[in-house]
């Protein structure tokens, strides 16, 4: 906490207090470079984390949600829990760190589909045919060529280096 006098970043609490409505927590300061002190209140951040839909309809954010997904395309597969917890705290971090407080679900179901493909090619598929809606064998092919063509681009040029 800078201080309003001085702009120091360094201080301490002398007093710290519950406000009458329970809703924030008054803190008394002293800055430890100029000794003036200061008054803070802290507050639970109330404003919600959300995801923007295709149909530009607006929902919260849902770690249990993406969760849901990710264990539905890692059914049966040697994906551990603990991946599958970094792939969920890496999307919130994602949607917390967003200036605006919300982010698309175009780039969060990009964003899981890179780490799954890092992680496991078929749970990647299976979470890609869902995510991206394929309406036939053709787009599930394509996307299949795609993965293959990128896989064997990486041997090519390993076996170069």
């Amino acid at each position: 906490m800078k201080c309003p006098y001085c702009g120091f970043a360094q201080d301490r609490v002398v007093d710290s207090r519950e406000s009458k409505e329970a809703d924030s927590i008054r803190r008394r300061r002293e800055c430890e470079r100029c000794n003036k002190r200061f008054t803070t209140y802290e507050r639970i951040d109330e404003i919600p984390y959300m995801v923007v839909k295709k149909d530009g309809r607006r929902e919260k954010f849902d770690r249990q949600k993406v969760l849901a997904g990710l264990l539905h395309s890692c059914e049966k597969r040697k994906v551990s829990t603990g991946q599958l917890q970094q792939i969920v705290d890496a999307i919130e971090s994602f949607v917390v760190d967003s200036p605006e407080r919300e982010r698309s679900t175009s780039e969060v179901g990009e964003l899981i589909m890179d780490q799954l493909k890092a992680i496991d090619t078929v749970a990647y598929i299976r979470f890609a045919s869902v995510y991206r809606d394929f309406k036939d064998v053709r787009e599930f092919k394509a996307e299949l060529e795609e993965l293959l063509s990128g896989r064997d681009a990486k041997k090519g040029s390993r076996a170069q280096g």
